[in-house]
């Protein structure tokens, strides 16, 4: 008697541990403009992140004494509309040479909003 009451009441208890702990669970319903805008968000962010990774970038970051971290995590910080607005400035660049005053304007940006952050 005594052996079946030393394993009863440690599988007792943890049933009734796991038996009461249940997961919280949460479902909606996603639109497909919802998920559309979170794909395209998290595409625009990916372009922004792979533009920060070029060296002329880097380099002009550096020179105003940004660092290329601090950027990054403030591009992974920002809103759907702050994104998309730095993505389409990259798409109307042109595809090389010098930087002109567009993209000196976007390194700035990028610039000021991680020293607001710090």
């Amino acid at each position: 008697m005594k052996k079946i009451s030393a394993r009863l009441l440690p599988t007792a208890l943890l049933a009734l541990t796991v038996g009461f702990h249940t997961p919280v669970v949460r479902a909606e319903m996603v639109t497909t403009p919802e998920a559309a805008t979170q794909e395209s968000t998290d595409a625009e962010r990916a372009k922004v992140q792979q533009f920060l990774e070029q060296a002329t970038v880097k380099e002009r970051l550096q020179a105003m004494g940004v660092d290329g971290v601090f950027a990054t995590e403030r591009v992974a910080a920002l809103d759907q509309q702050e994104i998309h607005a730095l993505a389409q400035r990259i798409d109307a660049m042109p595809a090389g040479g010098n930087l002109t005053t567009y993209e000196m304007i976007l390194v700035v940006l990028i610039a000021i909003l991680v020293v607001i952050i710090l």
